[in-house]
This record gives structure tokens, sequence and C-alpha cells, in this order.
């Protein structure tokens, strides 16, 4: 298998804003390898969630290519990104992204269902990740019993849920106070050390610190791309 997980050449998302043309990414070039904690940082407006949202398959360039694996993802329809999404992504938002209506046990199971797994499997798969995460005792909880980090950690189980090749966090303490944020991100750095990819999303940067190379963003062009001696927060 190759090392490279992710391939990016000559990459730009433009976007009409009447007659004014905003170069949202404007010639990017980035490699991410198997295994890689990265964090990409950037000001209001820098090309990152744009960049986010490339990657994660939620959106497409306007030139260039990006390779996820090897699959040139750049090029797909909309049917075979949400295939890649749901084998190859997981994600892990600020805002959770979790169904009140249901419980950890079904919130975490639900890239499964997608994935045509079947019941007894969809359950099994769903209850060992939450044990993973320390919510074994929590299965049966709708996230509106839940506090705001283990809400997080039920969002972190349905990541893993698929074994990805990829975790995209984006902005993943940005609704937690300080001791919950670094119980979340010390729990990344464990999925780090057991050989999870993690490209984190942040402008926070005691966050950043966590990992171990960042690139910087600005006006849609990579500004810096570094890996400095690995010091994470206490």
């Amino acid at each position: 298998m190759s090392e490279t997980l992710i391939s990016i050449r000559a990459l730009c998302k433009h976007y009409s804003m009447g007659e004014e043309v905003v170069k949202a990414l404007d010639n990017v070039d980035l490699t991410f390898l198997h295994r890689e904690y990265v964090a990409i940082m950037g000001p209001s407006g820098s090309g990152k969630s744009t960049l986010m949202n490339i990657i994660g398959c939620l959106d497409t360039p306007s030139s260039g290519t990006y390779e996820l694996n090897g699959q040139n993802v750049g090029e797909m329809l909309d049917d075979d990104l949400a295939r890649i999404r749901n084998r190859e992504i997981g994600f892990v938002f600020q805002t959770f992204n979790l169904l009140a209506r249901l419980d950890c046990l079904r919130n975490v199971e639900l890239p499964l269902i997608y994935a045509g797994v079947n019941a007894e499997e969809r359950e099994e798969r769903a209850v060992a990740t939450l044990e993973r995460v320390g919510l074994g005792d929590r299965i049966r909880h709708k996230p509106s019993e839940l506090s705001g980090g283990q809400i997080q950690r039920v969002a972190i189980a349905r990541a893993l849920i698929n074994n990805p090749s990829l975790i995209l966090a984006d902005e993943p303490t940005g609704n937690l106070d300080t001791a919950t944020s670094r119980e979340i991100m010390s729990m990344l750095d464990e999925l780090s050390a057991a050989g999870n990819t993690i490209l984190l999303i942040t402008h926070e940067e005691e966050i950043a610190r966590h990992a171990r190379r960042t690139v910087r963003l600005r006006d849609g062009r990579i500004e810096s791309d570094t890996s400095p001696q690995h010091n994470p927060p206490e």
C-alpha cells in the first residue's frame, strides 16, 4: 500500500459573487500520508473550510486534482462521492451533528446502515465502538441526556465505526469547555497513536499543538507547512 493517503495538485476553488470571482483556494498542492496527524489553520476567509469540504467529499474543486487512496475524487459524481464519504471518511463536527431522537447506539450505527451492514453486526460493532470511547454504559441514552464531552465522544465513535482511512475533525472542541476540550483532544491523540490518520481543522494554537504537522492557509494559498518538534500541551 502506498504511504500517500491524499494527493492534492494545483487545486482551485472559485466562486462567483456577482461580477467578482472569489478564489477560495488558489493553486494548492498538498500531500498527506497514512497515519499522519495534521492541523489545518488559517484566519476566517483563508480557505480552510473550503479545503475541508473538498477533502471530505462535500464539495468538488473548480480545477486541479484530488486523489484519496489512489482514487480521483475530484471528478466523481454525487453518488460516488457519497460512497467515498461513507467508507473512507469519519467526520467529527463542532456541532456534533447527532440525531436527537436516536440513542447513542442508533446514532453510531447510522454509517453502517448506509453501508448495508445487517442489524446484528451493526449493533455488535456499535456497542464495541462506544465501549472503546468509554461510553459502554450510555448506549441507550439520547444526546439530551449526555454532557457535551459525552456527545462529542458519541460523534467520535460514529466517525470510527466504518474503520475509515481518514478522520476529519472540524473544530472538534469549539463548543466545549476547557476541561472537556482536553479530554476530547486526549482521545484524538490516542487515536493517532493507534495509527489513525487525522486532519484537524482549528483556529486555536493550543489545539493545533496536538498535531505533528501544521498547514497554515491564507487567502486561499499555503502560507506554511511545518512539522516542528512535537511538544503537545499538558
